[in-house]
This record gives structure tokens, sequence and C-alpha cells, in this order.
């Protein structure tokens, strides 16, 4: 199944350097699943009390003033940071989190390296936009919630009626979001040709093969 479109409200999230232990703290990663990190995220700010793993949001003390946890930006798919979200460690958990909780988008106007490319390999696409439209955005955001929408062909995002923003991505790093592809559908899509190259390497090497 492709997906083309990304559309919702906005959760805009004021700050800079937000890095992946605080987008999901060290004691979380002692889980093996890749899935199951939604209630994790931002958990320093999101609740008032110390969590465990397998806790539930529902068995957290809420911190009101946060903005998940108000409405309408509870619910989310789209998050508006500044820059150099993603910073830190590389774990792979921060974009499990991400995409747990239900955000399918995060528009900052710089990434860390690593969560940039994690995103993309679990269904979270990272936005890059200059400080001139990041600040555009949050400026609309104060105004009222914004509901944005985001053209995966186009390359463009829509606020409203009359403000469109291009972005750049990579077609490749692209396609895995449109597509729904992770490493092993794009590997299997040269099945034919790897079978090929194993062949013919067994053919003119059979010792390896005995």
């Amino acid at each position: 199944m492709s997906s083309e479109i990304i559309q919702g409200v906005v959760a805009p999230f004021d700050r800079d350097n937000i890095d992946t232990d605080q987008i999901i703290p060290t004691e979380y990663l002692k889980s093996i699943k890749k899935f199951g990190f939604g209630d994790y995220l931002f958990d320093g700010w999101r609740y008032l009390d110390k969590g465990l793993l397998g806790m539930t949001s529902n068995q957290r003390e809420i911190n009101i003033d946060f903005i998940l946890n108000q409405p309408p930006f509870q619910d989310s798919q789209i998050l508006l940071a500044r820059d150099n979200f993603g910073c830190g460690s590389s774990r792979e958990h921060a974009a499990w989190a991400l995409r747990d909780f239900g955000f399918k988008a995060v528009i900052a106007s710089s990434f860390g390296d690593i969560f940039y490319n994690n995103c993309f390999k679990n269904q979270v696409l990272p936005i890059q936009l200059s400080k001139k439209d990041i600040n555009i955005l949050f400026e609309l955001s104060a105004q009222s919630p914004q509901n944005i929408s985001i053209s995966l062909v186009s390359k463009e995002l829509t606020v409203g009626s009359d403000i469109s923003i291009p972005f750049n991505v990579d077609d490749n790093l692209l396609n895995r979001i449109i597509h729904n592809l992770d490493d092993v559908d794009i590997t299997m899509k040269d099945k034919g040709s790897i079978e090929a190259f194993e062949l013919s390497y067994s053919q003119k090497r059979p010792w390896l093969f005995k």
C-alpha cells in the first residue's frame, strides 16, 4: 500500500537540540521489541512521575502543561521543532517512539544524521526546511492550531489555501515512505540479479560450496 499524502494538525515544539535521550530515555531501551514505544515518547516532559518499562500512559501522572497532552495535539501526526532534532546517540528507539505515538512526519531546520536515516527505515518522514520557513510555521501555530498537508509526490507542504513550502528529500529515501519499504523489501527488488550472481559465483568457485 502506498501513502502519498500526510495530513493533520501540527504539534509545535519550540526547542533546539532535542536529543534522542529526550525523545526516549535510556531506561526504555531494554526492550528487544521494535514496537510499543509510543507511551515513552518525550517521557521526561509528558509525565510528572518516574516510569518503568511496561507501564502505559494510563498508569502515569500526566503533565497537563506539555503540548502532546493537550487537545488537539495529543492526536498530531506532524511534529514541528527547531534546529538539530534527533541529535545525540544513535538509538533507533527514538524513531520507533515517534512512529508508535502516531507521528508520520517531523519538520525541523536540521536533524541528527543517524536519526534522519533511521526515520526513513521506520515510516517517519523528516522534512528539513530553512529557519525562515520554520519561523513562519511557528508564527502561524502560535495564532491557532494549524492543519498541514504534505505531498510526498510534489515534495510540498501546504498550510491553509495560500501558503505552500517546497522541500527536498532524496527520491530513494522518499520511496521508502511512499511504498512502505524496509531494507529487506529493497533488497528483494534485486532478487533475480542476486540469484544470477550466486549461480555464476558457485560455478566459477565450486570448491567454496562443497
